[in-house]
């Protein structure tokens, strides 16, 4: 679903980008025709001006146009560390839930020889006791 998103949104930027295209060339059309017709009416005076406007507009298409051609290059990354960003992710989820799943077991082990050692040190404290008792029954026999 994150493909088709994607998709929606490049079609969208590329048909802006169209579109301000079409609307600059346009504008920059009629400009001109206007200024052909100002300098049919006055040759010298509305010469300088119009030619200013010609140029404004064109290096406001110019611009327009590498706007356009930078926001497709920021999508394609986007798009691309959408693609790879949730295969890294995935990996990363993996490899943490076997991380956890080996402690796990690991905390299990080192319970259950915990227990072991517990009982192994309360036969060692009753042999000890009935040590001390046969020593003291021997020791009173003497």
């Amino acid at each position: 679903s994150s493909h088709f998103h994607l998709e929606g949104i490049r079609r969208r930027l590329r048909a802006s980008a169209t579109k301000q295209t079409v609307a600059m060339t346009s504008t920059l059309r009629l400009v001109m025709l206007g200024g052909v017709a100002a300098m049919a009416a006055s040759e010298s005076s509305q010469l300088n001006p119009i030619r200013r406007v010609v140029s404004l507009l064109q290096q406001m298409q110019e611009k327009v146009t590498a706007e356009g051609k930078r926001e497709e290059e920021l999508f394609e990354k986007f798009a691309c560390y959408c693609k790879t960003g949730t295969g890294d992710l995935t990996a990363s989820i993996s490899s943490s839930e076997a991380h956890v799943e080996q402690r796990t077991s690991d905390l299990d082990v080192a319970t259950a020889q915990k227990a072991q050692l517990e009982q192994d040190l309360a036969q060692h404290k009753s042999d000890r006791a009935d040590a001390k008792d046969a020593l003291a029954k021997a020791t009173a026999m003497r």
